[in-house]
C-alpha cells in the first residue's frame, strides 16, 4: 500500500523520539508522584535547585516552555509552597522565581530519581550519556 519508503511510520525518528519520551515520563510518573509533582514540574525544580533562583524567562528558555505552559506551573508551584515569585528590584517587568526551604528541602526526597530512572530503562549509563550527548546535539542545530 505504501508507495514511498520514507513514510513508514518506523523510518521517523520523530515517532521514535515522540514514543521514547512518553514512556520514559511513564517511568516518572510514580517517582513524581511520591513528591507530589508533575514531569514538567519536576523540570522546573531541576533547574532551582541547581541555580536556587531564575528569572521566568530563563527558565522558559531553559526548558524550552513558552509563558502560557510556563505560568500555570510556576503558579501551582508556588501555591505548593516550593517556590515564591517577585519582581526584580531593578526591572519589574522581570518576575524571579525562587525556592523556598520546602523546595529546598524536596531535592533531598528527589535525589535517588535520576539512578532509578536508570535502572528502570536499563542500559549502560555510558550508552544513556551518549544519547543525551547527540539529542542535545539535534537540539541545538534546530535553534541555529
Amino acid at each position: 500500500m505504501i508507495k514511498y519508503n520514507n513514510l513508514k511510520l518506523d523510518n521517523q525518528l520523530c515517532f521514535s523520539l515522540y514514543a521514547l519520551s512518553r514512556e520514559i515520563i511513564k517511568l516518572y510518573k510514580p517517582l513524581l508522584d511520591e513528591l507530589n509533582l508533575t514531569y514538567t514540574q519536576y523540570l522546573v525544580m531541576l533547574v532551582l535547585w541547581e541555580e536556587e533562583k531564575s528569572t521566568v524567562k530563563h527558565l522558559g528558555n531553559r526548558l524550552h516552555l513558552d509563558s502560557g505552559t510556563l505560568t500555570p506551573l510556576l503558579k501551582k508551584l508556588e501555591s505548593m509552597g516550593l517556590i515564591r515569585k517577585y519582581r526584580s528590584e531593578y526591572d519589574d517587568r522581570v518576575v524571579i522565581a525562587k525556592l523556598t526551604k520546602e523546595g529546598e528541602e524536596l531535592q533531598e526526597k528527589a535525589k535517588n530519581i535520576p539512578s532509578k530512572m536508570l535502572c528502570s530503562i536499563n542500559i549502560e549509563e555510558k550508552k544513556v550519556k551518549k544519547l543525551k550527548n547527540e539529542l542535545d546535539e539535534v537540539l541545538e542545530n534546530l535553534k541555529l
